[in-house]
């Protein structure tokens, strides 16, 4: 069955963690034993059964109604799996959903249909393109609270669409909803007869992903050289890793770097034994019909369609630690497989998330801030732009002394 992960996003209080509890819940899709600890923990609390209990796991969630960490929550119907990252609304988790969307097929935003448009909103519509999800859907939440009227929907979606102009979307649904009373999540709603889409998990089943992935530009990064110690097996030698794009087929033509060596693929092999063809995400095992040198960090494509080799790198990072980026400053650099030492050539600007104004005058990036910078690495790299692959285009900055991931980049 096909995964779809999405992440859900939004300003604070608008009825995330409820929306997922309300899809876990009218979807079957929690158990018992679930459903009665947070019956029990509502009625504790005075309130009727709370949904939003079902991935606010934090003590300090559930005290302060907020959501803090990412929460993520698995459910499946008949026709797909979902993967799903409950993020944070509030701006100094920005690193929190930068985290949860990273991986999303799709993110919803969801905005309180009492309240329109607010500056978190746009951050989230904003975080979500930056980060290339394909797939957004504007949920408008609370619709019960507007007396279920269609104006207030067709004013916020009017707003939306004019402010998502001015971003990379390509696809952009909205559903009015009802979070509490479970209005047009799970079924369609009969309070808003004068909506004419479907409901919201009927969306997320149908929703087209498959295309989504990069099948033209074959990218095998080598984790692992697999040699068994075993007499049976003295001459076996496999590259063990998770295709990040294209296709892999026994018989292609392919190259290594950085040697830059052209042989042929032998095989292509699971756990389960080999396979007429893999792709992204599939975690293979790749056989070459020579014995070349082959090592982890290295990269498996096609002699054609190579991705660009350097070790000067143009990104824009989302800094996630207390402690500031400052121009010059050394950091460990993980891409694909690969390690290596990164410097701070130049900080270009910073981005202001709410109003998408650059601020070239800034001289360092403090914590949930996003900026562009120019990198030098001591070793060369096999990029490609973020936009065509999010595998391939995706870095992170370790702080060397600490060990603590500093930045998230997306290589421009």
């Amino acid at each position: 069955m096909e995964i779809l992960r999405f992440a859900t996003a939004g300003s604070v209080d608008d009825g995330k963690s409820t929306l997922i509890g309300r899809l876990l819940y009218d979807s079957k899709a929690i158990f018992e034993d679930q459903l009665e600890s947070i019956d029990r923990t509502s009625r504790q609390r005075g309130e009727e059964l709370n949904l939003a209990l079902l991935t606010d796991g934090l003590r300090a969630e559930r005290e302060q109604g907020i959501t803090i960490d990412v929460a993520y929550r698995y459910f499946a119907t008949p026709k797909r799996k979902f993967v799903i990252a409950d993020t944070p609304g509030h701006v100094q988790y920005t690193r929190n959903m930068v985290t949860g969307a990273s991986t999303a097929d799709l993110a919803l935003v969801l905005v309180d249909a009492r309240k329109g448009i607010v500056e978190q909103s746009r951050r989230h519509a904003f975080l979500a393109s930056l980060l290339r999800v394909p797939h957004l859907v504007v949920c408008v939440n609370k619709m019960d609270l507007v007396g279920y009227d269609e104006e207030v929907f067709e004013a916020i979606k009017h707003e939306f669409r004019a402010f998502a102009t001015k971003l990379d979307v390509t696809d952009l649904a909205f559903v009015p909803i009802s979070a509490l009373h479970g209005d047009n999540v799970v079924h369609r709603s009969a309070n808003m007869p004068w909506y004419e889409g479907s409901s919201l998990l009927h969306h997320l089943e149908e929703v087209h992903i498959a295309s989504d992935r990069n099948l033209i530009d074959v990218r095998f990064p080598v984790q692992y050289v697999i040699r068994p110690r075993d007499d049976a097996h003295h001459d076996y030698r496999g590259y063990a890793g998770q295709v990040a794009g294209g296709v892999l087929k026994a018989g292609d033509e392919v190259v290594v770097l950085p040697s830059g060596f052209t042989t042929r693929i032998a095989a292509v092999e699971t756990m389960d034994g080999p396979v007429a063809e893999a792709f992204s995400p599939m975690s293979v095992t790749v056989r070459l019909e020579d014995d070349l040198d082959v090592s982890r960090g290295d990269m498996i494509c096609r002699p054609n369609n190579q991705p660009r080799v350097t070790q000067d790198v143009d990104a824009m990072v989302c800094w996630l630690h207390d402690s500031h980026l400052q121009p010059r400053g050394k950091y460990a650099l993980k891409h694909t497989t690969r390690e290596v030492r990164a410097l701070v050539q130049d900080l270009h600007y910073r981005l202001d998330v709410n109003t998408l104004h650059r601020d070239e005058s800034a001289t360092s990036l403090g914590l949930n801030e996003i900026g562009r910078i120019t990198l030098r690495t001591t070793q060369p790299l096999f990029v490609d732009e973020y936009r065509r692959n999010r595998t391939t285009g995706a870095f992170i900055l370790v702080d060397e002394a600490t060990h603590a991931t500093v930045a998230a980049g997306m290589i421009l």
